[in-house]
């Protein structure tokens, strides 16, 4: 529990002004889910800073190749702040002789790490064939690149409609306002006349839909595998 409590007293205000209970029950009901959307927006911010160590990590490790360190002493100077709590699975593999790719794997499975996917594969040529590794990571870096740079081509394109959306969503807030300001008192109207609480319902469901549906959109727009269209 965290920022959503603001929901808390937000409706207690409108609760008190409306002198109705409705608002509070209201943000009561909000409070799981302005958490729980908190929480996707957290999750990913998470994913985009793995995915952002996982190129990070390839150019750190393809340098230190370079500079005539061994595999595993170059993977061990890789820092782990933004590879996840699986990353400490691959530092010990690395320190201790172990399956260093089955390490990355598993590792890869977490959201926004699935780039050491291909690490693991370049690791695993490398051992068994005696394959370039800085040469692999760096078609590896190359390529997350590639998809890191086409998923914010697509978020930029997306900003538009969600600015439309959240304007949309903030424009009945400013009507109550002003509707005050002329005396009209339309929280009284909203919450204490059977046509305001139609109102009311029919407008809180339109902006449930409206949200639903910009989320399934930018889901579909940025799931894996989407083109940008030039």
């Amino acid at each position: 529990m965290g920022r959503e409590l603001l929901c808390l007293p937000v409706g207690c205000v409108l609760a008190a002004l409306g002198a109705s209970a409705l608002p509070l029950f209201a943000a009561v009901a909000a409070v799981p889910v302005v958490g729980r959307w908190l929480r996707t927006r957290e999750r990913v911010r998470a994913r985009d800073r793995r995915a952002t160590g996982v190129i990070e990590l390839c150019g750190t490790v393809a340098g230190e190749l370079r500079a005539g360190r061994q595999p595993g002493e170059a993977l061990l100077s890789v820092p782990s702040g933004d590879l996840g709590e699986r990353w400490g699975l691959v530092s010990a593999a690395a320190r201790f002789g172990g399956d260093v790719p089955e390490a990355l794997r598993r590792a890869a499975r977490q959201p926004g790490a699935e780039g050491l996917t291909g690490v693991a594969a370049c690791w695993q040529v490398a051992v068994d064939e005696g394959a370039g590794l800085a040469a692999g990571l760096d078609r590896v870096a190359s390529a997350l690149r590639a998809e890191r740079e086409q998923r914010e081509i697509l978020r930029a394109r997306l900003a538009g409609p969600k600015v439309t959306v959240a304007v949309l969503a903030v424009l009945p807030a400013f009507g109550l306002v002003m509707g005050a300001a002329l005396g009209t008192e339309p929280l009284h109207q909203l919450l204490h006349t059977p046509v305001g609480l139609g109102c009311l319902l029919g407008g809180c469901l339109l902006e449930w839909a409206g949200f639903v549906w910009l989320r399934r959109s930018m889901r579909a727009a940025l799931a894996p595998g989407k083109a940008v269209g030039r």
